[in-house]
C-alpha cells in the first residue's frame, strides 16, 4: 500500500515538472483551413445555382419532380407549397438526383447540409423542417402573401368552378360517362 506522503510528494513533483515546461513549450498555433482542406463550389456550378434560384418566384431544390418526389421530406415540402396555394407559374423545380455537382454544390451554395431547399425571391428560406414549422405557425402563408407567389383569388375562383379533372385517363366506350362529362365530385 502506497503512503500518503509518498503519493503527495509525487504528485507535487509532477505538478512542477510540468510547471517548469508549460514556460517553455511554444504556445498552439490556430489550425488554417487550405484549399485541400475542404471543398470548394465550382464556379460553374455556383453560376448554375445563381440561375435556378433567379429563374423563378418560388424555387425547391428536390430529390425527384413535384409530380413523383422520391422522398418524403420532398413530398412534405410539395403538399406544403400546394396547401399554401403557391401559384404553379411562380414555382420552379429542380432534381438534385439528375445531377451530382447540384446536389453537393445546393448544400454548399445555402450552408445547410439538407435536401429539399426553398428559395423564395432569390433568398434561402430553409429546409423541409423549417417550411414544416413555418406552415404551422402562419410565417409561410405570411412570406408567400408579401412576395406575391400566392394564386389570385380571382384565379382560384375560376379554378373551383371549372371540372377538376378535364381528361379521361383511359378511352371510354359509348355509355360511359368520362370523369370531365361528370365534373367535379359532388356535382351533377
Amino acid at each position: 500500500m502506497i503512503s500518503r506522503s509518498l503519493l503527495s510528494s509525487a504528485l507535487l513533483q509532477t505538478s512542477r515538472s510540468s510547471r517548469s515546461t508549460a514556460n517553455v513549450l511554444p504556445k498552439p498555433r490556430l489550425l488554417r483551413l487550405t484549399p485541400l482542406l475542404y471543398r470548394s463550389l465550382s464556379t460553374e456550378t455556383k453560376a448554375a445555382i445563381d440561375q435556378a434560384v433567379a429563374s423563378n418566384n418560388v424555387v425547391l431544390f428536390m430529390k425527384g419532380t413535384p409530380e413523383m418526389p422520391q422522398c418524403g421530406f420532398s413530398r412534405a415540402s410539395i403538399q406544403i407549397l400546394g396547401l399554401q396555394g403557391v401559384d404553379p407559374k411562380k414555382f420552379a423545380a429542380f432534381n438534385v438526383l439528375e445531377d451530382e455537382s447540384l446536389r453537393q454544390g445546393i448544400k454548399e451554395y445555402s450552408e445547410w447540409p439538407t435536401i429539399p431547399q426553398l428559395y423564395v425571391d432569390k433568398e434561402f428560406v430553409g429546409g423541409c423542417d423549417i417550411l414544416m414549422s413555418m406552415h404551422q405557425n402562419g410565417e409561410l402563408a405570411k412570406l408567400f402573401e408579401e412576395k406575391g407567389v400566392l394564386v389570385a383569388a380571382e384565379e382560384a375562383l375560376s379554378e373551383q368552378e371549372t371540372p377538376a379533372v378535364e381528361a379521361t385517363a383511359a378511352p371510354t366506350t359509348a355509355g360511359e360517362e368520362t370523369l370531365a362529362e361528370k365534373g367535379t365530385p359532388g356535382k351533377s
